[in-house]
């Protein structure tokens, strides 16, 4: 079964082809636990031989080893034949084993720590060192990372990041469209709000969003999504299983929002799973296909460790998830009434 594709061609300039499965490679940064670079090969050979041709990677994954790992994989492919996605707002500088960033987060990476960055300069060092170590010649979009109150705290230490980017990067990420050496910018966050500032005061044309247009959440339908929809703004959603639990199901110890699930959103699970069920549906296909129903989303991009991960991502990808599932899920409240199906 070959994988479906999307077409966005918001600039009039041909436009670029997604397949509705992407592949995030934070899980390649040894995010949580290490795995070894013939496991992180043979993960992305899988990624390959399923039919996806959409890669998402950053600087900030495994504090480079992402990138780095990527570039054998893609060494050798017709650059043509798929689209690249990478960061930009943190340059890395070396450090020592004992005083590197994410200690806890990324295990058996580089000695580095994490500087942001979204000035002018910022962007156009941060790019150059991601072709390097990807070891291609071009990316095709380019997204400002982590422009969000969840890794800078507050609205107002964001606003002021959110600012740096308008007066400086976002000139570069202009420039760089404009020259053609990048096909569209955007931002990668964990909200939908920052997209929605940034949307208000530029041209942008793709955001990644993790997390926020999902199974469980629907906000977004009241204020960013349609905003996004009006301005031909294509959506790629990562994160859509919620950092786990529409994967899981609400088994003790599910992860949601990067922490332990809590008591009320365990209890909604159950009840979207207990709905699923009825309709012999895989909650996690489900889960996946939800977000695609919408207009705007091109891509949705959960991470896979391993190969049976992946594997699981295909299945998803390639369900049939009957119209009823939806309608019960509305009906029981589940579900916002005004998201498409």
């Amino acid at each position: 079964m070959t994988l479906a594709t999307r077409h966005w061609d918001r600039l009039g300039n041909g436009g670029l082809t997604f397949t509705e499965l992407g592949f995030g490679t934070a899980p390649l940064g040894n995010l949580y636990r290490a795995i070894s670079d013939d496991e992180a090969r043979a993960v992305l050979d899988a990624a390959w031989t399923a039919g996806v041709r959409y890669f998402d990677t950053a600087p900030l994954y495994g504090l480079g080893l992402s990138e780095t790992r990527m570039n054998p994989f893609l060494r050798g492919k017709d650059r043509d034949s798929y689209i690249l996605s990478s960061k930009i707002g943190r340059l890395l500088t070396v450090a020592t084993p004992d005083t590197r960033d994410g200690r806890d987060k990324w295990f058996e990476v580089p000695a580095r720590n994490e500087v942001y960055d979204y000035t002018y300069d910022g962007v156009m060092r941060s790019l150059e060192f991601s072709l390097e170590r990807l070891g291609v010649d071009r990316v095709d979009i380019l997204y400002a990372h982590d422009l969000d109150v969840f890794n800078h705290g507050s609205w107002e230490a964001l606003e002021a990041k959110l600012t740096e980017l308008m007066e400086g990067g976002y000139k570069a990420l202009m420039n760089l469209r404009d020259q053609g050496v990048i096909r569209a910018f955007g931002a990668g966050v964990n909200e939908w709000q920052p997209c929605q500032w940034l949307t208000e005061r530029g041209d942008f044309d793709i955001f990644l969003l993790a997390g926020r247009y999902t199974l469980l959440e629907q906000e977004a339908l009241e204020s960013f999504l349609p905003l996004a929809e009006e301005r031909g703004i294509g959506i790629v959603i990562g994160g859509p299983y919620n950092s786990g639990i529409l994967a899981t199901g609400p088994k003790p110890g599910a992860f949601y929002n990067y922490d332990p699930a809590p008591p009320e959103i365990l209890e909604r699970v159950m009840r979207i799973e207990a709905v699923c069920r009825r309709h012999g549906v895989r909650m996690v296909d489900a889960a996946f296909q939800f977000p695609l129903r919408h207009p705007t989303v091109i891509s949705v991009i959960p991470g896979g460790q391993g190969v049976a991960e992946m594997a699981a991502n295909v299945d998803a990808a390639t369900a049939e998830i009957p119209a009823a599932l939806w309608a019960d899920l509305k009906a029981e409240g589940l579900m916002r009434q005004e998201a498409p199906v």
